[in-house]
């Protein structure tokens, strides 16, 4: 794959080129969507919390961490079972690094973050099994274009992460419902991929929603009332209405092709204006395929933050290296915007140094 900065043009090489250049010294807005699902709680779905319970508290306690440096909501961070730093660390490490403001935007929380935030009206969401999953999607998707549009006016492009656990299920199910096939290419937080799990999860759901395979390829909103979760109306509302305006780069895994997938059925005239960043860790992971899904979507370029732990002194960051996490709260997105406004200011191994040193300073506080 080429490179440009630390960063891997991975799918679309000459869109993907074009995008990094037009992202070069310019000055970004981090918008991170949260929200939380009770597919996350099926157990053996998410690593995103020490038990399932827990993520109800995951994607507030990301966002304190990115505006304040620590999470007020939990002690200490939100770490995987096996005591994996959140990849909220990433963002974190790479948005102060470059000085690049932050704005949370709640799709639907059971938990609300001790800051700021951008309250877009959803509510938490429902197992996707009961094929009724999310409430209000027309409303929410029309109030997050609404703040898109305003947001697109004070910066120079916008970057749009999420907090989600159990996102890559919900992502499935909503592929699934609109007749794209993502069976087998979703990714995982955790190392070995369970994929019939989810399979399962969402055919239960179809099933429960009277839908089938493609049935919903023409309505976005109910496949992801059927089978979604809360975070994916305000991301793609978000998305539609900058993108009418300025670029944006959607900073995530393979959930970022369910989020593609409704934009594209809502208004697939912005997408020139789009472009997925993520970390090296989904594009060379062997147990998913972000390209394969995003190359039955839309024409749109996929680039990937070369980001490496494998040098790191500490275990918990090593373990990214096998596989575990691999991107979230827009990780990759957020590498990337570092290293498109400051070049060579911002290379993979001064972004490693200043997230072993935040990783300390958190470990310390913990």
């Amino acid at each position: 794959m080429k490179k440009v900065f630390d960063v891997l043009l991975a799918h679309n090489e000459f869109k993907a080129e074009a995008f990094i250049k037009e992202l070069e010294g310019k000055k970004p807005l981090f918008v991170c969507t949260i929200a939380t699902t009770e597919t996350a709680k099926i157990q053996g779905i998410s690593a995103a919390g020490e038990n399932p319970e827990f993520t109800d508290y995951t994607p507030p306690a990301d966002a304190e961490l990115l505006l304040l440096g620590k999470c007020k909501c939990i002690k200490g961070v939100p770490v995987t079972p096996d005591g994996i730093p959140t990849p909220a660390l990433i963002t974190m490490s790479a948005l102060r690094l470059a000085d690049v403001p932050v704005l949370v935007a709640s799709g639907g929380l059971k938990v609300k973050p001790q800051i700021p935030f951008l309250e877009l009206g959803g509510n938490p969401g429902r197992d996707i099994k009961t094929g009724n999953a999310v409430d209000n999607v027309e409303e929410v998707i029309q109030r997050a274009i609404l703040a898109g549009k305003h947001l697109a006016k004070t910066a120079d492009y916008l970057v749009i992460g999420e907090s989600i656990p159990g996102g890559t299920t919900t992502a499935l199910g909503v592929l699934s419902a609109m007749g794209i096939k993502a069976e087998g290419k979703v990714s995982s937080s955790m190392p070995e991929n369970p994929h019939g799990l989810k399979n399962k999860t969402v055919q239960t759901g179809l099933a429960a929603s009277g839908e089938s395979f493609g049935s919903l390829a023409k309505n976005p909103v109910k496949a992801v009332a059927c089978q979604g979760d809360p975070m994916m109306p305000a991301f793609a509302g978000l998305v539609i209405g900058a993108a009418a305006y300025v670029p944006v780069l959607m900073a995530g895994g393979t959930q970022m092709t369910s989020v593609l997938a409704v934009v594209n059925a809502l208004n697939p005239d912005v997408l020139c204006n789009v472009g997925i960043g993520t970390t090296r860790w989904v594009v060379n992971d062997s147990s998913s395929d972000i390209r394969g899904i995003v190359a039955q979507i839309a024409d749109v370029p996929v680039l990937a933050a070369d980001i490496d732990f494998s040098q790191s002194r500490f275990s918990g960051l090593k373990a990214y290296e096998k596989g575990i996490v691999k991107e979230g709260v827009g990780a990759g997105g957020a590498s990337i915007v570092a290293m498109a406004k400051l070049g060579d200011g911002v290379t993979k191994d001064i972004l490693l140094k200043e997230i072993e040193n935040n990783y300390v300073a958190l470990m310390e506080k913990k």
